[in-house]
């Protein structure tokens, strides 16, 4: 019988649902009875670190630990019911101009004899599978991000549980706010896309919601807000993407600088925001930062599901041998589109259908009519 390694990392970001990715990936590579139709042995070999496991495989100077290991369905038995990654994540680049060291990647994979990859990761993660697939490298992606910016599929993993999470931070935030009268700003993830902004403040019933795709005016909001306190309102909560600007302005960055991918350092729109809105306003106005909580905790049911799909379609996808792909969920079905697909645009919110301008808000009509017939 053919024996053939595959390899598996998770690169940029960490968030729930990549453990299960990954144990799925085991499971359906090493299942004895796929084997015997397959007529193939494989073995799946964990890489730590993202993609800095293939650069620096024996790990960082003067450690002892390699970063290339064996996985078995035994160990990673229980890993669907964990949050981050049991392999481990970077945001290393291998093709950064500053430091490149996409030759080493390659001299690696073929070291430790990989037959194959599969990586799990966002626009970042994947656009570096895609330049390693145009150099010859066998490899399938999996897409992950809590942003939801992927063109190509419809879900990316994480995104459900980290929506989950806004939703029970604003339901403890209301107790605070209405006992004081305040008004809240909560800001969320979502450097360019407002996925998260939008279903978290539509699931947590947010009063004002602020996404990248449609700068906002801040007289606006504090008409929006002022309309709420003559209805009788005693507080309000505003939910705010990072990548979120006022008209006029560029987003607000957190410090100097760009990472690995060239990405600035986002963050303190919601500061930025409240102080303006309690200096126009009057009103006690408070900003909570959820930042990292997002990524956090257990997976929910549905990125625990869709994590086990991705990961048997994945290794589908590597016994055809239909490389250069990613595993995509469009129209209620699990499929695959082309890696440069996947990353060749981000997939935003569509302003005119999903957002309400006015107020700033979630759409308020769904089913599209003319002259009050349903169409």
């Amino acid at each position: 019988m053919e024996k053939r390694r595959i390899g598996v990392l998770t690169g940029g970001g960490d968030c729930a649902g990549l453990n299960s990715a990954i144990k799925w990936v085991v499971k359906t590579a090493l299942d004895d009875r796929l084997q015997k139709t397959r007529r193939i042995e494989y073995e799946v070999v964990g890489i730590r670190d993202g993609w800095k496991g293939l650069v620096l495989p024996e790990g960082e100077k003067g450690g002892s630990a390699l970063r290339i290991g064996t996985l078995t369905e035994e160990m990673v038995r229980t890993w669907d019911r964990y949050g981050g990654t049991m392999l481990g994540t970077s945001r290393t680049n291998p093709y950064d101009p500053k430091n490149l060291c996409s030759e080493t990647v390659l001299e690696n994979i073929e070291r430790f004899h990989l037959d194959s990859l599969i990586a799990i990761g966002g626009e970042d993660t994947l656009g570096v599978a895609h330049k390693l697939y145009l150099e010859g490298v066998k490899v399938v992606g999996i897409p992950k991000t809590i942003d939801k910016d992927l063109s190509g599929t419809d879900y990316t993993l994480g995104f459900e549980t980290a929506v989950n999470v806004i939703t029970e931070e604003i339901d403890r935030l209301r107790t605070t706010a209405g006992s004081h009268q305040r008004i809240f700003v909560v800001e969320t993830m979502g450097r360019h896309a407002g996925w998260l902004a939008l279903e978290g403040g539509e699931s947590s019933g947010a009063y004002i919601i602020l996404i990248p795709e449609y700068p906002f005016e801040i007289h606006q909001v504090n008409e929006l807000l002022m309309e709420g306190r003559r209805k009788g309102a005693r507080y309000e909560i505003i939910v705010v993407a990072e990548g979120a600007k006022p008209s006029g302005y560029t987003e607000v960055v957190k410090e100097e600088g760009i990472d690995g991918f060239g990405h600035k350092i986002l963050g303190g729109i919601g500061e930025f925001l409240s102080k303006w809105i309690s200096q126009l306003t009057n009103i006690e106005t408070r900003s909570i930062t959820l930042s990292h909580l997002q990524r956090g905790g257990v997976p929910c049911a549905y990125d625990r599901r869709m994590g086990r799909y991705f990961g048997v379609a994945a290794v589908d996808l590597t016994v055809q041998e239909d490389f250069g792909k990613m595993v995509s969920y469009r129209n209620g079905r699990i499929t695959a589109v082309p890696l440069r697909e996947a990353i060749s645009k981000l997939n935003l919110v569509e302003v005119q259908t999903q957002y309400d301008t006015e107020r700033y808000n979630g759409r308020r009509t769904i089913i599209p009519t003319i002259h009050g017939l349903v169409i």
